[in-house]
């Protein structure tokens, strides 16, 4: 009787480890829509404050809010290649997936991505946007 509950045990505790092990795999796939991006495009005031809206070349649109990582304001109306983190990645990537099967199926032409991004990085392309 001892030695089936030892047995039980292990198996509940190989299962249990199992399967924490499973949902913490981090996934790596190239598939993410979220993470660090690089987009190069035109960077334009929306909304007020510190709000700002950077349309990039390949018809995506981000909204950016200012930080102490980036001058977002000297870059005003420039085109600009702005590096940063999407906001939000998980909700961000089910967007995308929703919006890829609706056109997939017809249901909707595929607009450009939209988001949020936390701008790290930004350098100057041109004085204007084009």
């Amino acid at each position: 009787m001892n030695n089936q509950w030892v047995r039980l045990m292990l198996c509940v505790a190989l299962l249990g480890l199992t399967s924490v092990w499973t949902f913490a795999q981090d996934d790596t796939s190239n598939n993410s829509k979220g993470q660090v991006r690089n987009i190069t495009g035109c960077l334009t005031k929306s909304g007020g404050g510190d709000e700002y809206l950077l349309t990039g070349n390949d018809g995506s649109t981000w909204e950016i809010h200012e930080n102490n990582a980036v001058n977002l304001a000297s870059h005003l109306n420039q085109t600009v290649r702005l590096r940063g983190v999407v906001s939000n990645e998980k909700a961000h990537d089910m967007k995308e997936d929703a919006k890829d099967m609706a056109s997939d199926t017809g249901a909707t032409k595929r607009k450009g991505e939209h988001g949020h991004l936390k701008a790290t990085e930004i350098k100057k392309v041109s004085e204007s946007c084009q």
